[in-house]
């Protein structure tokens, strides 16, 4: 196992409860209000794989960000649902040279997040 995982993240939104919804009717994500900590929460499964990650010099971009890439089945329905729960499409489906197909996407409050599918394997 890689040393000092990722496995927690932090998302401060405009709108907290907007953002929650969104997470919850887009990706189907199991959040819950922790008072004591004060936000919504949301597990990771015990034994669940650690998060991969990247670091890179910025291109395209103007400011440094954090992205976290959620994988998807269906990237073009996701990429719907999207649209359908008040996000944003910021970079619509492209397909990868290893075959894997990426999206980014705002949140409501304009966060950017992206969808990753896999390849498809041979059957």
């Amino acid at each position: 196992m890689q040393k000092n995982p990722i496995v927690f993240w932090e998302l401060a939104s405009y709108d907290e409860e907007k953002t929650v919804n969104f997470f919850r009717e887009v990706f189907e994500w199991d959040l819950k209000r922790d008072e004591r900590l004060g936000f919504y929460v949301t597990e990771v499964e015990e034994n669940s794989p650690p998060i991969d990650g990247g670091i890179f010099t910025l291109k395209k971009a103007r400011l440094p960000f954090l992205t976290l890439y959620i994988q998807v089945e269906d990237i073009e329905k996701m990429a719907e649902k999207v649209e359908e729960h008040g996000g944003f499409i910021e970079e619509g489906v492209q397909t990868l040279p290893s075959g894997t197909r990426i999206c980014l996407f705002n949140e409501p409050s304009g966060v950017t997040f992206a969808m990753l599918e896999p390849k498809k394997k041979p059957v």
